[in-house]
């Protein structure tokens, strides 16, 4: 009798046992695609912006500079610069080399380059001396002599050949002439801050003499000059030595979030300028205050 009735409900009971056993397996994977769904979709923070082919029709701000503007997966100021203006009104292209100065850049032909490709209605941003200060003796194919005059000395390269290398001073007239010639607007930098700092909780200024320089080349050959170490320096010292640290990977180069602060700082110096680079900012572009020096 008992095994009749348990032939009887075998299959009803086996039934009900497979139904629990599939919802207990369903349960957790329909969780996980309920959580998929509702949870917003976001691409890697160190994910490259799609490249943009520049449009021939359009003005070209080009970026040249060093490791602290171009130094890969957008921690360079000159790469998130490109999110701050319209790219229906300007092509913005990055052509800053790290380790490169004023000389070697020229010497290693990025400069021809960016000429090559340059046209009337072009701007230039000029941002060098971070790599020049080095001893000739020690780096024949980068260092610049000190100064802004035609001082000249010549030395021989590692591969033999002979250079005759020119002041920090010249190199920057030779960029702002050449751009001149092109019809483009070249516009001089002073160099990135760093998250170097004095004893009473100040921003330092180094460099030497690199900022002053740059200033007087542009004063000299009139064009404008933006003084990016003391705008940037004025905002590390707002959000004071520790705040400002995390903005940097090391006393020189920045986070992708220092990058984006340091272009930033270069819309807010062009806004202080006035330049005519402000008619093609993008909303991000024109949500930047114009830079007001600090008072002295």
């Amino acid at each position: 009798m008992l095994t009749s009735l348990s032939r009887q409900n075998a299959h009803p009971l086996l039934l009900s046992l497979l139904l629990l056993l599939i919802t207990t397996l369903l349960t957790p994977a329909r969780a996980l695609a309920q959580a998929t769904a509702s949870a917003p979709a976001s691409a890697p923070a160190t994910a490259p912006p799609p490249h943009r082919p520049p449009h021939p029709k359009l003005p070209t701000l080009f970026v040249i500079g060093d490791s602290t503007a171009s130094n890969g997966a957008r921690s360079g100021w000159g790469d998130p610069l490109s999110d701050y203006f319209d790219p229906a009104k300007v092509n913005v292209t990055n052509r800053a080399k790290g380790s490169r100065s004023s000389r070697s850049f020229m010497l290693e032909g990025f400069w021809d380059a960016a000429l090559k490709d340059m046209k009337s209605g072009d701007f230039v941003l000029i941002q060098m001396g971070q790599n020049d200060g080095r001893p000739l003796a020690n780096m024949p194919a980068r260092s610049s002599l000190p100064g802004i005059g035609e001082e000249t000395q010549e030395v021989t390269l590692p591969d033999g050949k002979k250079d005759t290398v020119h002041t920090f001073g010249w190199y920057i007239s030779k960029y702002i002439g050449d751009s001149k010639a092109k019809g483009a607007t070249p516009i001089v930098m002073s160099l990135t801050a760093k998250d170097m700092w004095t004893p009473e909780g100040k921003n330092r200024r180094p460099y030497d003499n690199y900022p002053q320089w740059s200033q007087e080349v542009a004063t000299a050959e009139k064009v404008q000059f933006l003084d990016h170490i003391n705008i940037m320096g004025e905002v590390f010292e707002k959000l004071g030595q520790d705040k400002a640290k995390t903005y940097f990977r090391d006393s020189t180069h920045t986070t992708e979030a220092g990058a984006d602060l340091n272009a930033a700082g270069v819309v807010a110096g062009l806004k202080f300028l006035n330049s005519p680079l402000v008619n093609f900012l993008s909303e991000k572009g024109q949500a930047v205050a114009a830079y007001k020096p600090a008072p002295k």
